[in-house]
């Protein structure tokens, strides 16, 4: 928690908006994207999948393969605890959408389901078809189930532990959602997993890149990685851009 506490201090001095911005990529994704604050129709789809989740006081078994939970003590697990505390926010949600549609987004794949809440702003933009990895088969059904009733048809879900799966799939992938298993080696791992499911206009977003210093350290590895051009430290998120048509460049943006 300390660690997180400075790291945020330290991010809010060191980041910035648009504005000393020079690559001409990045300046528009954070003005026309990032800073946009048009209601989106979507949202309401979003926001009606989040409540209907923090509505159910049921209980699963969940098992964990990655770092374990600050919030949770045991492996018993209420449904709506689960959305509120271990999933994306409200905010990010919407972000989220934001980036897949300002991107166009057509083909996803999300490392860590959980209960589906950022599969359904991933799944909210129409042309996007998403598959979900989910190495917890309760938390899966749970998603599962919800993204069935709330009409979301373009995602799929596997449940495997992800180094399982990512070496079968020979599909590249628009976009890359990576948030599984929040430790130094799985980290690197995963990367290294999905480089050759990339293109040169592949983005890979990774959460709570100042989950430990751990993370942070993999972090930095990850934007000296020869094939990364670009990437934007939003202090919850790491974006990762591969355009060699790119200057190298590291961003911390306020989002």
């Amino acid at each position: 928690m300390w660690f997180q506490l400075i790291s945020y201090i330290k991010f809010l001095f060191s980041s910035r908006n648009q504005h000393g911005v020079h690559s001409p990529f990045v300046y528009k994704l954070v003005t026309q994207c990032f800073y946009d604050k048009e209601n989106k129709k979507a949202y309401q789809k979003i926001a009606d999948y989040r409540k209907e989740l923090f509505r159910n006081k049921n209980t699963i078994q969940v098992k964990d393969f990655g770092n374990g939970s600050r919030v949770f003590k045991s492996n018993e697990r209420k449904i709506a605890a689960i959305a509120k505390n271990a999933g994306i926010s409200w905010k990010r949600s919407k972000l989220l959408y934001r980036i897949t549609a300002y991107l166009n987004i057509e083909n996803s794949i999300e490392l860590g389901t959980s209960v589906g809440l950022a599969t359904a702003s991933l799944a909210s933009y129409p042309k996007n078809k998403i598959l979900t990895i989910e190495a917890c088969p309760n938390t899966a059904t749970v998603a599962k189930n919800y993204l069935q009733d709330h009409g979301f048809k373009n995602v799929k879900i596997e449940v495997h532990k992800f180094e399982e799966i990512i070496p079968q799939l020979q599909q590249k992938y628009d976009l890359a959602y990576i948030d599984g298993n929040h430790s130094y080696e799985a980290t690197l791992k995963n990367f290294e997993l999905l480089l050759p499911r990339k293109h040169n206009n592949s983005v890979f977003i990774f959460d709570d890149i100042y989950w430990s210093p751990e993370m942070q350290k993999a972090w930095k590895e990850i934007q000296q990685h020869p094939d990364v051009r670009v990437t934007i430290d939003t202090f919850h998120w790491g974006l990762v851009f591969f355009r060699k048509e790119q200057t190298k460049e590291h961003f911390k943006i306020r989002v």
